[in-house]
């Protein structure tokens, strides 16, 4: 037998959450192949088998945590060689595919949504589709779930026979369920709402943000951008552009070159804090902020000071395919020395953005529009951009950062100073 255990998962990551199994009790495995997909902080990783086998058990469920190093499963190795030919034993007290299937059809169901429902009629029996939280619980206290029924009461809470009782349910079991049924606290539930298990990645951005929140002094200033110069430029050279380097040229790639000046000019915001000691960095590292499915992810362009605009494009389109397709690794999300966000993308006008810790200093983008602004004592017709400046008030002063957002708004709306200082 050979033992499946949680590979090492990268800087400061300890634990992951089983997302999905790709392999059952029963199947032949190959040596290399993936069995399982584990949701981390940050990325999805796949658990490889180191050789072919045959995969004996799982140790741990859909939604479990679980450690670096812990088994997960169990491969029964000598079986390589029958595995190798793509062949499963049969018989010489190895579990035959016959049995493996009774197996599957004894224990409760791997895949498990996120939401409870219900999937007949409200009365009598019908098949619970539970969270994990509600399947441990009913483990717990010895609930079958393939045996719940429904009381008649408004919040139709899900009850099961108890124990002692060991009777199975009919649609009159209902009545008098206060002695003879077990309640399950955690799933009471309305024909008009769903109940879904927030994802690990999804947790991970809630605490972060409200630990940035708690930790750093938050604070935000705010000015707007006349983007006439950058929209001018972008207009004549944007078909050439993408002839040339196979790629969109994008507002993006002018606020990068543009952060990178501002750094420079600004330092404390391209640093961070360590106890009582302040990181200054002189390398600068932008993190993206990229809306994935899983939630929000921040890739990294690394060494941006020593990029043309058609690198920065690419850099940034390549890390946004790999953000889409769920393939960003841990490289890709470390190191970041600062971070700009693009609310504009999905229509924000105005907007807070928050640290991305232990950064000191976000810069947000929004939405371009047309409006009446003042322009040499006459009123004109302006596309413009609001952008906002978070910062951590510890080590940035308030006048350091508005002046940060000045020199910004300078450069992009002066290309020519932005492509001699970016």
């Amino acid at each position: 037998m050979s033992d499946i255990r949680v590979p090492e998962l990268g800087e400061s990551i300890v634990d992951a959450t089983i997302l999905t199994w790709f392999k059952k009790p029963g199947d032949v495995v190959a040596a290399g192949e993936a069995v399982a997909e584990l949701e981390t902080d940050k990325v999805n990783l796949e658990v490889i088998a180191e050789e072919g086998g045959m995969l004996s058990s799982v140790k741990k469920e859909i939604g479990e945590t679980v450690h670096v190093g812990e088994v997960i499963g169990v491969l029964d190795a000598s079986i390589r060689q029958e595995a190798s030919r793509g062949v499963t034993p049969s018989d010489g007290g190895r579990t035959d595919q016959a049995g493996v299937r009774a197996a599957e059809s004894a224990a409760p169901a791997k895949e498990l949504p996120h939401s409870l429902h219900l999937d007949t009629p409200a009365q009598g029996l019908f098949a619970l589709r539970a969270t994990p939280s509600i399947r441990k619980e009913a483990r717990e206290r010895g609930i079958d779930l393939n045996q719940v029924v429904i009381t008649p009461r408004h919040e139709k809470e899900v009850v099961a026979p108890s124990r002692e009782q060991g009777s199975t349910p009919s649609s009159t079991a209902p009545k008098g369920a206060g002695e003879s049924t077990q309640f399950l606290s955690s799933a009471f539930l309305r024909e008009d709402e769903e109940r879904q298990k927030m994802t690990r990645r999804r947790l991970t951005i809630a605490k972060r943000l409200v630990e940035a929140q708690h930790t750093a002094a938050h604070l935000t200033t705010y000015n707007e951008v006349d983007m006439t110069g950058v929209l001018a430029v972008r207009n004549r050279r944007k078909e050439k552009f993408k002839d040339t380097h196979g790629v969109s040229l994008g507002f993006m790639s002018f606020f990068t070159k543009a952060t990178v000046a501002a750094l420079k000019a600004f330092p404390l915001l391209n640093a961070e804090i360590q106890e009582d000691v302040m990181v200054i960095k002189h390398h600068y590292d932008i993190g993206v902020a990229v809306a994935a499915e899983g939630g929000l992810v921040v890739p990294v362009i690394r060494q941006a000071d020593r990029l043309s605009f058609a690198e920065i494009e690419t850099e940034i389109a390549r890390l946004a395919k790999k953000a889409r397709e769920n393939t960003l690794g841990l490289s890709d999300l470390q190191g970041g020395t600062f971070t700009i966000t693009n609310g504009g993308v999905f229509g924000s006008l105005f907007s807070t953005p928050i640290l991305n810790a232990p950064q000191v200093g976000i810069l947000g983008m929004h939405g371009i529009q047309e409006r009446p602004v003042a322009c040499d004592g006459q009123v004109v017709i302006r596309p413009m951009m609001y952008i906002a400046l978070s910062y951590d008030h510890r080590i940035v002063d308030g006048a350091e950062a508005v002046q940060f957002l000045v020199r910004i708004k300078q450069l992009i709306e002066d290309p020519e100073a932005l492509l001699l200082e970016g």
